[in-house]
């Protein structure tokens, strides 16, 4: 695989870069409350060109987007790997930046879960309701898909297990045999108690989902767990890996490719991660990939050698570097 090209300072590179596709999708927008210089002046700019997607990273409130249009360039879409928040959070913190946004602009990966499980997923009749392992994010999202759950920021589960869970688990009393679907995903609250639980309702048929599997979440100028690190300890017990439905999953490409209409070979993806965004870019067979060294990426991880490293095809030092 050949070494990315550096397109800082290149200002013929960087337009010949842009103008080579129809749908760009744009890296690291902010950090905390501070937007990165030249954001907005170089969205316009694409916006002016046509279709975008951009991946915004948000740091302090772990927030990772993309943001699509339509090829006016009017009608711009918001999508997360991070399901701790809702679509209707989504939104008043772009508009709190200056980003004006609707809320049936966001695409975040518990929307997708949502959406999945409500018109994608078959489920018995009786085997309809989803024990979930995360945050309000998820369970807004599965209250807007009219999706019954249990389990999430419920009280119940917050807690330390106890010897009588222990025996009310094994032998199926403290389980709801409506459960179907076990949704993983961000959750700050995690206990052994909602891993039990999970792995009996899996154990005993339930589906077995995650919003995402990012191992590591970017906060103040180090790393976390990630969405992937609350689900790993039942891929150990199971043996098997959940159905993911964000980045770089294409099942998400496929739901947002479907909702929103694009041609993949004039589309170029943007973002600060490679296992995820740049992948995302790679395996949904995108014409071109950009990689913002202002998120989880570096410039060694540009020059590493290697032939199984996900590498994009170029890569810029922040967002506004193509605004020239």
């Amino acid at each position: 695989m050949s070494q990315p090209e550096y397109l800082t300072g290149k200002k013929v590179a960087i337009k010949e870069f842009i103008d080579r596709y129809d749908l760009s999708n744009v890296g690291v927008l902010w950090s905390g409350d501070h937007l990165f210089e030249g954001t907005v002046e170089t969205l316009e700019l694409l916006r002016s060109k046509g279709t975008l997607w951009a991946e915004v990273f948000y740091r302090e409130t772990l927030k990772s987007f993309q943001l699509i249009t339509t090829d006016t360039g009017k009608q711009i879409v918001f999508v997360t790997n991070n399901s701790t928040k809702s679509r209707a959070d989504y939104k008043k913190k772009l508009l709190a930046m200056g980003i004006p946004a609707e809320e049936e602009e966001v695409f975040g990966s518990a929307y997708s879960a949502a959406i999945y499980i409500s018109r994608i997923l078959i489920l018995p009749p009786d085997r309809r309701t989803v024990f979930v392992i995360g945050e309000t994010g998820i369970e807004t999202e599965l209250d807007s898909e009219s999706i019954r759950h249990i389990g999430g920021t419920d009280a119940s589960v917050r807690r330390d297990i106890t010897s009588e869970d222990y025996a009310s688990i094994a032998s199926g009393a403290a389980l709801d045999p409506s459960v179907g679907v076990v949704l993983v995903g961000l959750d700050f609250h995690v206990n052994y108690l909602k891993l039990s639980l999970a792995y009996h309702y899996i154990q005993r048929g339930a589906v077995f989902l995650a919003t995402n599997l990012d191992s590591t979440l970017p906060n103040s100028h180090t790393l976390f767990p990630g969405a992937g690190a609350i689900s790993s300890p039942l891929v150990r017990m199971l043996g098997r890996d959940p159905v993911a439905l964000g980045k770089p999953s294409q099942a998400m490409m496929d739901a947002i490719e479907g909702k929103f209409k694009f041609s993949r070979e004039k589309t170029c993806m943007v973002g600060d991660r490679l296992d995820t965004d740049i992948k995302f870019g790679i395996d949904g067979g995108l014409g071109g990939t950009l990689a913002v060294l202002t998120g989880v990426s570096k410039r060694e991880d540009m020059e590493a050698e290697g032939k199984d490293l996900v590498k994009p095809m170029a890569y810029v030092d922040k967002l506004g570097d193509l605004f020239v």
